[in-house]
């Protein structure tokens, strides 16, 4: 599986169905594991995961945040950008596109991307999502 650079919902990122390679990239641990990042909420449900009945309409609804549920980390985020690529595919894991700990690079991003998928904006870097865990009982605002 190539591994995509685009500017995503929140900013520039590496996109790709490969974790390994991912991690390739980043040069990151492999136990801290990658955002999967759906195209819409039917995406979500039909890859086999289930939200509690009381957090459905947070999830299906949120803009730009990222739910944690029994260590598995995702966001539901329709593709910022018209490509028939990104349509096509249901979900990607998701990176910012730096190195680890780094700030945003167009050298470094070109030199690790199979594909880039841009528009006339450009790719240009923004905050990150907003993180939330949540379970049964609490929700809680990691960043």
């Amino acid at each position: 599986m190539n591994v995509i650079l685009t500017q995503t919902d929140t900013t520039v990122g590496f996109l790709s169905q490969d974790a390994q390679k991912l991690y390739g990239i980043k040069s990151r641990p492999e136990t801290k594991p990658f955002i999967k990042v759906y195209k819409d909420f039917r995406s979500f449900l039909d890859d086999g995961n289930r939200v509690i009945k009381n957090r459905k309409n947070l999830v299906r609804r949120s803009k730009k945040t990222t739910f944690i549920i029994n260590n598995f980390s995702f966001r539901v985020a329709p593709p910022t950008i018209n490509s028939q690529i990104l349509r096509d595919t249901p979900w990607f894991y998701s990176t910012s596109a730096n190195p680890s700990g780094e700030k945003f690079s167009r050298d470094f991003c070109k030199s690790k991307a199979d594909i880039i998928v841009e528009n006339a904006n450009g790719l240009f870097e923004q905050s990150s999502s907003v993180l939330i865990k949540i379970n049964k009982q609490k929700m809680r605002k990691l960043r």
